[in-house]
Formats: C-alpha cells, structure tokens, sequence
C-alpha cells in the first residue's frame, strides 16, 4: 500500500479497537464490527486513536452537543505533536477556515449565504438545467458503450453529472470540471502519498483564490459571487473563509450524490423484485433514494469532532482532547433503530426516511437537498432510458475505492440493455 500509515509516532491500536480498513476490503464485515462494537467504539484511524459512535440516538445526541467541536486545537493528540501534518487524514479536519471547521455564531456566518443559494424555490428554479445535463449524458452513456456493449456508469454518467451541477452552482467553468474531478479523487485516495496530498491542497487553494478574485471583480449570478458579496449589516467573508467553502462544497456537492446514485442503482439490480415495483409504480424512487442513504450511506466516516470537556455516554467517557468520528453507515443499520433486519434494503422499510445520513443540527449538510434533487432526477431517467440495465460483472467484483470518508466504487461496469 502507498501511504504512510502513521502520524508523528504509530500507535498501538489495543485490544477491542476496531481498526478502519484504509483500503475498504470488506465494507460489510467493518461495519458489523463496528455495530458489535457497542455505542461507542475505539477505532484505529491510519495509527492514530479515536472514538466512534455507532447508534442513531447517541449520534443525534452528540451532534448537538456544544462540547463537540470542529476546531482542531482542541484535539489533544494534535496539541502534543502526536498527528502532524504527515497523517494522511489531515487535510480533511485541517482544511482551512470554512463553515465546516467553525463553530456557534461564525458558523452561522459563513453558513447563511450558502443556505440562501441551496433553498426549495432555488432548486426547483435548476431543475431544467439538471435534467438537460442528465439527457446529454444519457446519451453521451448510450455512446460510450464498447464491442462487447460494457459500459462504465460511474465514469460516464454518475461522476460528471454532479460535478457538472455545482460547477454551475459555483461558476466554475466546464472546462475545469475535469481537472477537480482528478484533483478530489486525488486527495481522497489512501494510495495517494502525503507530500502529494498537501500539494494538490494547495493548488486547489490557487484555484479557487484565482476563482473568488475573479467573482470579486466581475460578480456573476452563482453561489461564489454570493458568497464574496457582504448582507447588509453583516460582515463579508474573508477571502480565506470564501475559498474553503467552495473547496469543501465541491468536495461534498458532487462526493455525495456519486455514491447516492451508483449505491441506489447497484441495489436495485441486486433486488431485482424491488426494482419491479418502482418501475411498476408501486413505489416511489424517493422510497429508493431514503432507503440507499439509510443502507449504503455515501458517507461511511465523517472526521472529527474534538471534546472541550469530558463527556459520558453510556458506560464510557469520551475524555476532553479525544476525537470522535461519525459512523453513518454503522448507524444506517443501527437494529435498534431500523429494526433487526436493517442489514436488508428494502424500500417499504417504515423507518427509511428516520436515518441522519446527512447528520443532524447546526452542521447538518447544507446540499442534502441538492443531493436529492439530483438523484431524483438522474435515477428515474436512467431506467426510463435503459429499462434492461444490469451489471457486467457478477456484484462481488465490483471494488471500493481506497477512500476511508466516502463510500465508492472504483468503476461501475454495465450493460444498458
């Protein structure tokens, strides 16, 4: 494996802790020891100790809770020089000042204008542009399809159309969607080495500055030019603050729905008498989309919240300067919660809306809803147009990328039918 495996010392990881697979091999089994784990699990992060939560209410409850904070300098291990910046995860907890490494009231503030772009009337008014990109690659799908009819639906279909929808959000040009595909995939791979790592960082940080500069001087009608231009009696963003949300809105506005998409899809042609009722309209495809972000989130582990203080849940104290991650795909299949059988997809599920895979309180995602639009728009298309889609190869050969954050697949091959 090309990564370095430890921070600034490697740590033993202990009995009972649950070590996170940088190289995703057996999703499944990972998330069943987690769950077995208990409420709380220690887990082994690239060498360096953390706490994970695994149950949907002791989740909602420390997603709520003030002494859980994003803010990296009160992470104890980062304070003593344990993790530096040579631990492989870094620059996704230490990404720049953005409304996702804040807290409290400058949360708010760097938070409102990207809700005030993402809201119902706003996404309704795109919904046409979403559906013109999703026909064009459609059709770009039905022509990319080789000899022997074996086509990629990641490559072709489910990556570029989110990237395609908040490039226009942001104001990005076309023209660059392609390299920031590269350049995220990149930064979130476990083979790719931590010099690199920090480098594309950087170079993103260019990007963007050039982007927000450019927006600064000739402000347009996207989310970037809102974002430069101050509310009336509010102080504007700084350009700093500007630049990493856009670089974490990216990331997490096209991450999130390419792995909505293709999980939706793999479990539809793994349940083939659920698909017939979809298509049948005995169920509706925003039963498909909940029940996928419930049973196969986009989102396996979210990085990090630090504790201020010591806090108790359960029988374990997670002690003040100790890290917890968020575990939403172990919390997806909380039995507790979605009933024994909740390692099943099933699309009548009574609780397949009642999962937080999107988190919950002040950091809850501000593009779920976008997220959704999307998916609600590319899914229905796609089987509309190929109603005989199937998998090319038989579903335990099809691989995870080596992506410990987000749940994806290294290629998506299939026949259209």
């Amino acid at each position: 494996m090309n990564c370095p495996h430890t921070a600034a010392t490697q740590t033993d990881p202990g009995a009972g802790t649950v070590v996170i697979d940088p190289m995703v091999q057996d999703l499944d089994g990972e998330t069943a020891r987690l769950r077995d784990a208990g409420v709380l699990a220690r887990i082994d992060l690239l060498g360096v100790p953390a706490w994970t939560v695994t149950r949907h209410a002791e989740a909602r409850q420390l997603l709520l809770d003030q002494r859980l904070v994003k803010d990296i300098d009160a992470w104890g291990l980062w304070q003593s020089g344990v993790v530096t910046r040579a631990w492989p995860l870094i620059g996704m907890i230490d990404a720049g000042r953005s409304m996702f490494t804040v807290d409290g009231a400058e949360h708010r503030r760097l938070r409102t204008k990207t809700s005030q772009a993402l809201t119902p009337r706003r996404l309704e008014a795109i919904r046409p542009e979403i559906e013109k990109f999703t026909d064009e690659l459609l059709d770009a799908l039905d022509a990319a399809r080789g000899e022997d009819g074996v086509v990629d639906l990641k490559s072709v279909f489910a990556q570029p159309l989110p990237m395609k929808v908040v490039g226009m959000l942001m104001g990005v040009d076309e023209s660059q969607h392609a390299m920031l595909t590269r350049q995220y995939k990149a930064f979130f791979s476990m083979l790719t080495p931590q010099e690199e790592r920090l480098a594309l960082l950087a170079e993103l940080d260019v990007f963007y500055t050039d982007l927000v500069r450019e927006k600064t001087a000739r402000p347009t009608d996207d989310l970037t030019s809102a974002l430069i231009l101050a509310e009336e009696g509010g102080e504007p963003l700084t350009e700093e603050e500007v630049v990493g949300n856009l670089k974490a809105m990216v990331a997490a506005g096209h991450e999130t729905t390419i792995g909505l998409v293709l999980n939706a899809v793999r479990a539809l042609l793994s349940h083939p008498d659920q698909l017939r009722m979809v298509l049948a309209g005995e169920a509706g495809w925003d039963a498909v989309i909940e029940e996928t972000l419930r049973w196969d989130t986009p989102t396996t582990h979210l990085l990090m919240r630090f504790a201020t203080e010591d806090i108790t849940v359960g029988d374990d104290v997670i002690r003040k300067g100790e890290g917890v991650v968020v575990s939403y795909r172990a919390i997806g299949r909380d039995v507790g919660h979605h009933g024994p059988d909740a390692d099943a997809f099933d699309i009548t599920r009574p609780t397949r809306n009642r999962h937080m895979t999107f988190g919950h309180g002040p950091h809850i995602c501000p593009g779920a809803a976008l997220s959704r639009v999307e998916a609600g728009i590319a899914l229905p298309a796609l089987f509309t147009r190929f109603p005989g889609l199937r998998l090319a190869v038989p579903d335990e050969e099809i691989t995870k990328l080596p992506v410990m954050t987000q749940n994806d697949m290294t290629a998506f091959p299939v026949l259209l039918g």
